[in-house]
């Protein structure tokens, strides 16, 4: 009987050592879910969107939509997407927050939509500067009247790049505490902490960003659990406001463009 014991206990460690070391080595095809499109024109999708293109400092070109704002000097949303689909998901957002006289630029990582590269977090890192080089060097918009909107992890991307380049606001919506936390979710059984490549540290970040700052999340989410982003808010160094959308999962419309999201968005706009 005992050897019986042994031998299962030895399967189940053989199994588990196995299954770790397949999450180890194709955990990134686990954590960016790119679509590489086709992506329509900005123009077909956006009234008055234009293609643009963004340079990286390691030499990619990235595909991004501008949509210039009501006047010549409104605020900008930056907008840096979630780990799936491509920026053409993110057209009612975009579209939405235009109505509000804002401009908006939306932009795909490396590997997504159709870019070339393949995405990391140093990567996305120098992604979304590229796109703030945009935004200051190309549209002509001071740095101060920028806001970050981060969804999911684009709220890990905006918050790394908020440390360097402060914004006049950041909207994270759906974030985790860092990239761990949110997997220990998912993958109980795994050291995600110890074998992760990437780490997204947000609430480490938040907490040195003297910024306004609006946490917005859905009650329901069943991907990145609500007490993780309510640890976002508090752990946020200059908390704005706090919006929780009753009953809403994490990919639900009412998250993409819905009054709250849109609101938190505007009201830092301001």
């Amino acid at each position: 009987m005992l050897r019986g014991v042994l031998v299962a206990a030895g399967v189940v460690v053989l199994v588990l050592a196995l299954l770790t070391g397949l999450l180890w080595l194709f955990q990134r095809s686990l954590v960016y879910l790119p679509d590489a499109g086709p992506v329509p024109s900005a123009a077909d999708v956006l009234p008055g969107g234009r293609d643009v293109v963004l340079r990286t400092d390691d030499g990619l070109e990235l595909g991004a939509w501008w949509v210039p704002g009501r006047a010549a000097d409104s605020p900008a949303v930056l907008v840096a997407n979630g780990n799936g689909g491509h920026r053409g998901y993110r057209a009612p957002l975009a579209r939405a927050l235009r109505d509000e006289g804002l401009a908006v630029l939306l932009f795909d990582y490396r590997g997504y939509g159709g870019n070339p590269g393949s995405p990391t977090e140093e990567g996305l890192a120098r992604d979304v500067r590229a796109a703030r080089d945009y935004l200051v060097e190309d549209a002509g918009v001071p740095g101060e009247r920028i806001v970050y909107f981060g969804e999911s992890l684009g709220a890990a991307v905006v918050a790394e790049l908020a440390t360097e380049h402060p914004p006049a606001g950041l909207v994270l919506r759906s974030p985790f505490v860092d990239l761990a936390s949110v997997a220990a979710v998912h993958y109980p059984f795994v050291p995600a902490r110890a074998l992760l490549k990437d780490r997204f540290p947000v609430a480490e970040h938040i907490a040195r960003v003297d910024v306004p700052t609006t946490v917005v999340y859905g009650s329901a989410d069943s991907i990145v659990p609500a007490e993780q982003s309510r640890a976002v808010a508090d752990a946020a160094a200059r908390l704005h406001d706090v919006v929780v959308v009753d009953g809403a999962d994490h990919n639900d419309t009412v998250l993409l463009d819905g009054a709250d999201v849109v609101g938190a968005t505007r009201d830092l706009a301001q």
